[in-house]
């Protein structure tokens, strides 16, 4: 059974970073089957993908509206997808998810979610 579980959110001034975690169980990130990916959702606004890695290779993407701030990363040894933002900006508050997306097959598993607020 696949879980994911975030965290590493919380209140953060503008200009400040965090470090998100997203801990997997179920699958190791050794096999390659599952990218790993972090949306968020603002307020009333609907889910956006924010980054994603390809688990084995490592390969990266992000979304235009964090490029430049933003570094997703994974541990293989930890089965553990991370989210480094910085210079966050209050238009970054937003429930921030960890997605598992099997290409293969389109499964995809999702995490409860880490809030991350950004005010002064």
């Amino acid at each position: 059974q696949v879980q994911l579980v975030e965290s590493g959110g919380g209140l953060v001034q503008p200009g400040g970073s965090l470090r998100l975690s997203c801990v997997a169980s179920g699958f190791t990130f050794r096999n390659g089957m599952y990218n790993m990916r972090w949306y968020r959702q603002a307020p009333e606004k609907a889910r956006e993908w924010v980054a994603g890695i390809v688990t084995v290779a490592g390969v990266t993407k992000y979304a235009d509206s964090v490029e430049g701030r933003c570094t997703i990363s994974r541990d293989i040894a930890k089965n553990t997808v991370y989210l480094r933002l910085n210079d966050l900006k209050p238009e970054d508050t937003a429930l921030y998810y960890c997605n598992a997306y099997n290409p293969y097959t389109s499964n995809e598993f999702w995490g409860q979610g880490t809030q991350v607020t950004v005010s002064s």
